[in-house]
């Protein structure tokens, strides 16, 4: 998932961009920013760049030792 500061900082650009005479409070419509873009993004069912990482080592991994089954096989079939 994604890093929570960046969901709070994302919200408070977002109500920096509204003029402060149109808001009640920024804090409570922050909070709402970061609520609501957190609830989408879980939503989407993202990985965390870290995560990707490891994954793309394991694939990478995986690779390999099939390469090396597989001229190890060819090899017994000759």
């Amino acid at each position: 998932m994604l890093d929570p500061k960046f969901f709070e900082n994302l919200s408070k650009n977002l109500v920096g961009l509204i003029p402060e005479g149109m808001l009640k409070t920024h804090e409570d419509l922050q909070q709402n920013f970061k609520n609501l873009m957190q609830s989408s993004f879980q939503k989407l069912d993202l990985v965390s760049r870290e995560e990707f990482d490891v994954q793309v080592q394991v694939l990478r991994r995986t690779r390999e030792k099939l390469e090396a089954l597989e001229k190890k096989l060819e090899q017994t079939e000759q």
